[in-house]
């Protein structure tokens, strides 16, 4: 998407290659530095499946996208002539485009060697912060002031749902249920989601990728109750069904985000994965809450996650009390109070 506006008088690059919930975490970013310099031209750097995005921000004048060659994404970025280069990805390639272009950059640390410690030795000396608010620190040189807006997704006006799903939609209200995540350890167990689905009193709709498809399929086969969406929607259709859901169980995963940047209560079930880590709903639905087994010896076991439970037990999202789960998101479906 390209807009023009006439000569700006500033240039900003912001890279961020992935993933889903990393780069919606990046768009209070986009939105407090066109508020600071309205007249900039803000360009967004991404692996091309995660262009959708950003392509329909308003904020954002143009999205460069790595599509196997990265020799020729760098030199359509040396075209451009920036003036700042806000790395928020922090790896070998957003280091060869900063070296490469040699404008004024600023870098957002990772802070890994600080997850290390919790993972491995569960000494927390990460700062009581939100990623996002990290990243604007990042970035107060620019003068970038933190708002209360929270994170932003727009989904462009043409997008529909499937007329099966559309039937669910306008009903007495659903439960959108998030079942997928880039790692098995962040995903709650098919007999435990099926215990929660059997539940929650309103219909409840499964919403993940292809790689979900499958279990949605098995845990729609035993409840009665529940719609498979996993692997039918795209990514703004995804985001359009959270956004009519009554709440939102989700895990530790991109969609979390989004369904936090669309204002809604979320409940959301953490495993292997910490909230400390920064990255909990940014700005959510003001009745959100997050559900964890606290003092598990083994957890954090990762800072991304496994395809299986190192322990083997799974304790991390096994113990959850998932009638506590229910129950919450049952009150808040039905009368929108605690």
């Amino acid at each position: 998407m390209l807009y023009f506006c006439g000569m700006a008088k500033y240039k900003y690059l912001v890279i961020r290659f992935s993933s889903i919930g990393d780069i919606v975490l990046t768009t209070p970013v986009l939105r407090m530095l066109k508020k600071r310099r309205p007249d900039a031209h803000i360009h967004f750097v991404t692996k091309k499946k995660y262009a959708p995005l950003v392509l329909n921000n308003p904020y954002v004048h143009k999205v460069h996208v790595l599509d196997g060659s990265f020799p020729a994404l760098i030199k359509e970025l040396r075209a451009e002539g920036f003036d700042y280069v806000l790395d928020l990805h922090r790896n070998l390639r957003s280091f060869v485009i900063k070296s490469v272009l040699g404008e004024k950059t600023f870098t957002f640390d990772k802070l890994n060697w600080r997850k290390w410690l919790l993972v491995n030795f569960k000494i927390n000396m990460l700062p009581p912060m939100h990623i996002v608010d990290r990243y604007l620190e990042t970035l107060r040189e620019l003068g970038v002031k933190k708002d209360t807006k929270g994170l932003d997704f727009f989904i462009p006006k043409d997008i529909t749902l499937p007329a099966s799903l559309e039937k669910v939609a306008v009903k007495d209200g659903f439960v959108a249920l998030v079942c997928g995540a880039q790692h098995a350890t962040k995903k709650i167990p098919i007999a435990r989601m099926v215990e929660l689905c059997r539940m929650i009193t309103l219909p409840v709709v499964l919403v993940g990728g292809e790689d979900e498809h499958e279990q949605g399929s098995e845990v729609a086969r035993i409840c009665n109750n529940v719609h498979n969406a996993c692997g039918i929607l795209n990514i703004y259709q995804s985001a359009m069904l959270v956004g009519r859901a009554k709440a939102v169980v989700a895990h530790d995963t991109g969609l979390m985000h989004i369904a936090a940047a669309l204002k809604k209560d979320i409940v959301s079930v953490w495993g292997n994965t910490v909230p400390e880590f920064g990255m909990y709903p940014y700005f959510a639905g003001g009745r959100s809450k997050i559900f964890e087994v606290k003092n598990l010896r083994c957890r954090p076991c990762s800072k991304i996650g496994f395809d299986e439970c190192p322990k083997r037990h799974f304790r991390c999202m096994n113990d959850i009390n998932y009638k506590e789960v229910a129950g919450y998101v049952n009150a808040l479906a039905a009368t929108g109070e605690k």
